[in-house]
């Protein structure tokens, strides 16, 4: 699977297009990241619509600074919005992390791979050497992602009693 840069910040694959998040995409992030059935397993769980702000504030930010970041994932042709995808630093302090976090209605047709390995290849190709991926152990569609991409099981850690596996993808 190959992705290709529309810009220094934008990709498209086969079936997706990704864009780093800005002020017009800021309705469907406050969709998103309220729905407990997709943010309920997200670190710090859903989100307020003043948070979702915050974030999209930090979001623009970290990409100004870092040069790699989330984009808000649509599917081509239609521009459909089907959630979010990107590289974020880890607060615990265990490194870059992969993230996604797709409608469950879009689950099932692989546009959560397709995201992730087009992340994941932009990362490597921005320089960042090894990208980590953190999952509920329980997340067995999460795990499973990550595992089609190529990262490996590398660690376990438990956060609030929920066992967590943690993968790598190393150039």
């Amino acid at each position: 699977m190959t992705s290709r840069l529309l810009s220094p910040r934008s990709i498209t694959t086969e079936r997706l297009s990704m864009l780093p998040p800005g002020p017009e995409h800021m309705d469907d992030l406050i969709r998103l990241k309220a729905d407990e059935r997709v943010f309920g397993f997200m670190l710090h769980g859903v989100r307020t619509p003043a948070r979702t702000g915050e974030e999209l504030e930090d979001d623009m930010d970290f990409w100004q600074v870092r040069g790699y970041g989330t984009w808000s994932v649509f599917l081509r042709g239609t521009g459909q919005f089907l959630g979010l995808c990107g590289l974020m630093e880890r607060p615990d302090g265990r490194g870059v992390a992969l993230r996604y976090a797709l409608w469950p209605e879009m689950r099932g047709h692989g546009y959560a791979r397709e995201a992730a390995n087009a992340a994941l290849e932009f990362g490597h190709h921005a320089g960042l050497a090894r990208i980590i991926g953190v999952a509920r152990e329980s997340n067995t569609a999460s795990r499973a992602v990550m595992e089609s991409i190529g990262m490996r099981l590398c660690d376990h850690f438990i956060n609030r009693g929920h066992a967590m596996m943690v993968f790598e993808s190393r150039l």
